[in-house]
């Protein structure tokens, strides 16, 4: 049994009466009786944008939480009404870049009966809850934020104080040491924990975000007792609505909101509003959490050896496995169990695509070898989170000849990034085959193995949806004159550490990125002390000038380079 939320008769009905809502309203703006701007509000709300060839339809993942009964809907709607394939996005969401606006109801009702929808992917709302996709297996975890996560998303929806906010809206909840949800770039970031009397709460951070303004989100409260999560969560977001710029909307973000009055004025304006409403009707209770928590079914994991000889015999005798197990497989919470990710970084094929055919495939993978279970990655990649040890060997065959088991987790190759211009309206530049071409160049596994760890993130456009700012190396489009050029930066890291990349020097044209990469990585292998000195830990060590003058100055490249870089700026 996999560890699924299971509506119950109230969710459904919700659901149901929301495609049947939708259904109407299509009907009458494609009759000619809804205008454009009194339907764009409603089909934004429903996950439906006008991109550059056609509608885009962004289906919610919550929390990243897939079963394989799911995910086979997915591939048909990727087969029946897209081109065949679906794009998982750093939201934890799926996105189809394809369909036809007329079938858009028909999607969404197909997505009802199993327990999927598209409402508030889209909007100046508050948008998918993310969390951790190792939540309730990481051995790490001091809180399961799961049940929290649904806490937020059953009451954020359709709030009808907040379905028009200035601006859209993003929380993300942890409840591990390490940080796989990037909460300080979030609008809230909530990192569950205890406090010194065991009880269960939340350290509140609010005001992150990428962007045009990258922003570090600062702490607000350092425990939040979990009864007052949502009174707590109202109060920022009244206080969001009361003062958010809504004449500007690259300064309408709650980000800049805490920015202009300081963290320490808008904590007293929370806390104040709070004061009102930390007893309202909104305060939870034990059996509220407890009704939520139990319909979340859970695996019955078995009792079994921490070592397994099969998987053992294949670590020893096959370096590819080998490889395989360093970088893709997580440990478990549970002996005996690992966490396997599904890489949808191949070189060749754009980050975060999914065929229908591998997605029916890993539904397959998901019912033999974990509990019908599946996870999506803000790094946009499949995990298969409760795999028994013995099965690994099986399962990397499996994966290898459905192209899912480049064993590039946490390397260069991995590149976290957006659709890019190929399809966006807002893109300045495309992303897919700039991504293409830095896979290619470093094709070579040996050579990526050796560069070590290093986070490459790409963005089409300066709305940061493949979080360049916090890529140890980052790309971003820029529009010069018509043309498209990318602005490099490096030293941005997600996690515990996070941080905000600096931009390097003049933007570069299309076909000079993947050179300056490789001289970026020239120079990192140069500088390091030893291989286990990462790319982040030099550039915090040395700064960026050292790179900065590898890439554009002389004296290692040649006069040729520096001219012919300096030129496309």
């Amino acid at each position: 049994m996999a560890l699924m939320y299971t509506y119950d008769s109230i969710d459904q009905g919700f659901v149901d009466e929301r495609v049947a809502q939708f259904r109407g309203q299509t009907e009458r703006f494609l009759a000619g009786k809804l205008s454009e701007d009194d339907f764009r509000p409603l089909r934004l709300q429903n996950g439906l944008y006008i991109q550059r060839h056609a509608p885009m339809l962004r289906v919610a993942i919550p929390y990243g939480l897939l079963s394989s009964r799911q995910l086979r809907t997915l591939a048909r709607l990727a087969r029946r009404w897209d081109r065949g394939t679906g794009h998982f996005s750093t939201r934890q969401n799926i996105q189809y870049n394809w369909p036809r606006l007329e079938d858009v109801p028909e999607m969404l009702a197909e997505l009802a009966q199993v327990q999927m929808h598209a409402i508030q992917t889209s909007g100046n709302c508050v948008r998918n809850i993310t969390s951790d996709h190792y939540a309730g297996i990481a051995p790490d975890e001091i809180v399961d934020p799961l049940v929290w996560c649904e806490v937020i998303r059953q009451w954020s929806t359709f709030h009808p104080e907040f379905a028009f906010l200035p601006r859209k809206f993003k929380i993300g909840v942890s409840g591990a040491v390490d940080d796989r949800v990037a909460t300080q770039v979030h609008d809230i970031g909530l990192e569950a924990r205890f406090n010194d009397e065991g009880e269960i709460g939340f350290r509140v951070r609010v005001g992150g975000g990428l962007g045009r303004t990258p922003i570090l989100g600062p702490v607000i409260r350092e425990f939040l007792p979990w009864p007052h999560l949502l009174t707590y969560l109202e109060s920022i977001l009244r206080v969001y609505n009361r003062y958010g710029r809504r004449d500007n909307k690259w300064k309408a973000r709650i980000k800049i909101l805490v920015k202009e009055l300081t963290a320490d004025k808008f904590r007293a304006e929370v806390e104040e509003e709070w004061s009102h409403a930390r007893d309202g009707t909104s305060t939870l209770t034990d059996s509220e959490v407890q009704c939520i928590g139990s319909c979340f079914t859970r695996p019955e994991y078995k009792t079994l050896p921490e070592e397994a000889l099969v998987h053992a015999r294949a670590l020893a005798h096959d370096r590819g496995y080998a490889n395989w197990v360093s970088r893709n497989v997580a440990p478990h919470r549970v002996p005996g169990y690992a966490a396997v990710t599904l890489s949808l970084k191949k070189t060749g094929v754009p980050p975060g695509d999914a065929t229908a055919e591998q997605m029916e495939a890993v539904a397959d993978l998901a019912d033999r070898y974990s509990f019908r279970e599946l996870r999506v990655s803000h790094e946009q990649n499949l995990i298969l989170p409760d795999v028994e040890l013995s099965d690994l060997p099986a399962l990397w065959r499996e994966a290898k000849a459905l192209g899912l088991a480049t064993p590039n987790i946490g390397l260069i190759t991995n590149i976290i990034s957006c659709p890019g211009g190929d399809y966006c309206s807002l893109a300045n530049a495309k992303s897919l085959p700039v991504a293409a071409a830095i896979q290619r160049r470093f094709d070579d596994l040996d050579y990526v193995y050796d560069i070590g760890e290093l986070d490459l993130n790409i963005s089409g456009c300066m709305n940061s949806c493949g979080h360049h700012h916090i890529g140890h190396i980052g790309i971003l489009g820029v529009d010069k004159q018509g043309a498209e050029f990318y602005q490099i930066s490096i030293g941005g890291a997600q996690g515990n550490d996070c941080s905000l990349g600096k931009v390097l020097g003049p933007s570069v044209s299309q076909e000079e990125v993947p050179d300056v990469v490789e001289r970026l990585i020239q120079r990192y292998l140069s500088l390091r002390d030893s291989d286990a000195e990462r790319f982040i830990d030099v550039v915090r060590r040395v700064g960026i000038e050292p790179f900065k003058e590898y890439v554009y100055g002389n004296a290692d490249q040649g006069t040729k380079n520096r001219n012919r870089l300096v030129a496309v700026a």
